[in-house]
Parts: structure tokens; C-alpha cells; sequence
């Protein structure tokens, strides 16, 4: 008559063939095969129709394998659960993103594009209150083409708006611009952030990390993490 043995443990896969170890945790069986749930119910029945009456099978070890492999069916179907809420928030953020085009993205930016008879508008990130914040514009060149007086503004964002004319009122040609700002009273290093809006003509869904990118004029492909506030 067979003698009791110890029930195998749920995550255990037979050695390979040729293999000296048969200790549980395995990582392969033979011929790639895993050892699932259903197997390892049929190896419990097996050995409770064979155990040794003198010697019958722990009641507690019988409890705690069930408790096993009921924890493991568990994280198998919670895996699959959170990959069918992946793909519905994927689809679900696909749609929102839809909505975003031909609104106004405002976005960090040192730079900004004047297009041909047209004007830029952005905001400056006012870390603290301040008597005055002026915005600088320069050409490639880095000379000045037209300084913005915003006047006094509290902290957070200060929108401001450039008709595309330089500062003796003449049209500054079509290009990119550097924008810079800078306001009264604040400490050395203290940095004032620019933003430029620009229309959303597209969006991506990327993979991974890679997220929402939104397709902006005059901007490029920028990460919606990067979108400081979208606007119609």
C-alpha cells in the first residue's frame, strides 16, 4: 500500500527531463509544460484515494493546499482582470482625447512660431506677487524685438498676447522667437516660466510610457503631460 505523501504545492512544475532537482518552484516541466490548477487537483485526488489508512493525510496540510491554489487562481484571474481595464481605459482615453481637437493647448514653451500675419499668445508662470512682469521677444539672433509690460500680477499664470509688430511698430518677419520674462522683487535663480497656446490639430495614442501626444501648430508633438490648461 502506498504511503502518504505531502501534496504538491500549487506553483510546482515538474524538473525537466534529465533533471537532478525535483524540489517545488521549478521553473520548466518537461517538454515546457506548467502544472495549472486542474493538474494539481487531479494529483491531490490521486493521492488521497492512495494514502496510507495507518497514516492518513494532515487535515491542516490539506487546508492550507487548498488555501494555496484558491490564492493562486485568485492572482491569475485579477491579472486578467487588469488587463481587460487596461484595454477599456486605453479605448475610454482614446475617445476623450477626440475632443481636443481645435482647442487651445497651452504649453511650456521657450519658444514660440509668428506666422504670417498672425500673433502669438501664451501666458508667464508667476511664481511670486510682483509690482511688475515684463515678457522679452527675440529673434535667432538674440536681439530684442519686442519687451511686454504685464504690469502687476499675483502668483500663477499671467496670459499676455504679441500682435506680431516690433517695438517701433513695424511687422517682424514670419519665424521662431525666444521668449523670456522676468519680474520685479524676486530672488536670484528665481525662474518665470513662458507658455505659448497653439491649436491641437491631432492626436496620438503611444505605447507604454510614451502616453498621449498631442500634435500642436506652431509647437510640434507634445506629451499631454506637458499641457498646462486646454481652452476653446
Amino acid at each position: 500500500m502506498t504511503t502518504a505523501t505531502t501534496f504538491p504545492n500549487p506553483n510546482y512544475v515538474p524538473p525537466a527531463a534529465g533533471s537532478s532537482s525535483g524540489a517545488p518552484g521549478a521553473s520548466s516541466a518537461a517538454g515546457g509544460a506548467t502544472l495549472g490548477g486542474t493538474n494539481f487537483l487531479t494529483l491531490m485526488l490521486a493521492q488521497l484515494k492512495n494514502q496510507d489508512p495507518t497514516s492518513p493525510v494532515d487535515s491542516n496540510q490539506f487546508l492550507s493546499q487548498l488555501a494555496s491554489l484558491s490564492q493562486v487562481q485568485g492572482i491569475t484571474q485579477l491579472n486578467s482582470s487588469f488587463s481587460a481595464l487596461s484595454s477599456s481605459l486605453v479605448s475610454t482615453q482614446a475617445l476623450q482625447a477626440s475632443t481636443l481637437l481645435g482647442h487651445q493647448a497651452l504649453v511650456a514653451s521657450t519658444t514660440a512660431a509668428l506666422p504670417a500675419g498672425g500673433s502669438v499668445s501664451g501666458a508667464i508662470k508667476v511664481p511670486q506677487t510682483t509690482s511688475q512682469a515684463v515678457v522679452d521677444i527675440s529673434d535667432s539672433s538674440g536681439a530684442l524685438v519686442r519687451q511686454i509690460n504685464l504690469g502687476a500680477q499675483a502668483t500663477g499664470l499671467a496670459n499676455f498676447s504679441w500682435d506680431g509688430k516690433r517695438q517701433d511698430g513695424s511687422q517682424a518677419p514670419v519665424g521662431q522667437y525666444t521668449l523670456t520674462a522676468q519680474i520685479s522683487g524676486a530672488t536670484a535663480g528665481t525662474a518665470v516660466g513662458t507658455y505659448v497656446n497653439g491649436t491641437v490639430e491631432s492626436v496620438t495614442m503611444g505605447a507604454g510610457q510614451t502616453g498621449l501626444t498631442l500634435n500642436v501648430s506652431g509647437l510640434g508633438s507634445v506629451p499631454f503631460a506637458n499641457v498646462q490648461q486646454i481652452s476653446h
